[in-house]
């Protein structure tokens, strides 16, 4: 009881207020990544912020990633199926699964790598998604001029800096997922855990509300803050684990160097 007491209280005023100190007037397209305990104690809880954030934005995204989904080998038999509704992992946040369980909410395709938008561009967003370029959402939200909203969580949460990557010629790993009663390759990236290698190149908009920092990004900064630095360290986003897929990728780009992508976003006439 008196660790709740001593939880800073937010209200949604106060996360209205936030919002609009960040530069969110209802007309910006977003992509979000909270991390609700970030905050204290939400009057409301996920609900209100997810409430605040609908009427903060023209289009809001997430990713809503189900790795329980993804398989290693073409060859495996026992594996969990993707359907429209199925849960977001854990890990993710419980903001995309509440986006995901409004009825108005568009989701892609993906059975491991899935974003979910709500909004006048939601559409755009999760067509443009590819098993070859899972993060082709992230390129309609460049195209859209989006932002991308850290809530209470770093760079190491921010999916948009994988699609840098791969603009900017990062080695792609294949997985395996079930699509449609077969068993499919799917690229997929390294990890996250050292994305806030990419601080220095980055600028945002940033406030506090209760105890959680919160930022926000043009999409089209952080991705050419990764093009920037990963021209002069091809492998600086690439964490230092032993066990970790990023060893391979950095072999990867050891051997090969980087081949830089053609950009595959959606045109929408914004310049």
């Amino acid at each position: 009881m008196l660790n709740m007491l001593r939880r800073p209280h937010v209200t949604a005023a106060m996360l209205a207020e936030g919002f609009s100190a960040l530069g969110l007037d209802g007309s910006q397209h977003a992509i979000v990544h909270a991390s609700l305990r970030s905050f204290g104690q939400v009057e409301g809880g996920a609900e209100a912020l997810l409430s605040e954030l609908l009427s903060h934005t023209a289009t809001l995204s997430a990713p809503a990633f189900t790795y329980a989904t993804l398989l290693r080998s073409p060859t495996s038999s026992v594996y969990a199926t993707f359907r429209r509704d199925t849960r977001v992992s854990r890990d993710i946040g419980r903001l995309p699964q509440l986006m995901v369980e409004r009825p108005e909410a568009l989701r892609s395709f993906h059975p491991a790598l899935s974003f979910v938008a709500i909004g006048e561009q939601a559409r755009v967003v999760v067509e443009a998604q590819t098993l070859a370029s899972p993060y082709g959402p992230i390129g309609a939200l460049y195209d859209l001029d989006a932002v991308a909203l850290l809530l209470g969580v770093d760079h190491s949460s921010n999916t948009t800096l994988h699609y840098g990557e791969y603009l900017a010629g990062v080695p792609l790993l294949t997985r395996y997922v079930p699509l449609n009663g077969q068993i499919v390759p799917t690229a997929f990236p390294n990890c996250s855990a050292d994305f806030e290698n990419i601080s220095p190149y980055v600028q945002g908009a940033h406030v506090t509300v209760g105890r959680a920092q919160l930022s926000a990004y043009r999409v089209r900064d952080l991705v050419r803050g990764v093009q920037t630095l990963l021209s002069a360290h091809p492998d600086g986003l690439l964490c230092s684990y032993p066990s970790c897929r990023c060893q391979e990728v950095r072999r990867l780009i050891r051997g090969g160097g980087l081949t830089p992508r053609p950009h595959l976003g959606i045109s929408v006439g914004v310049s």
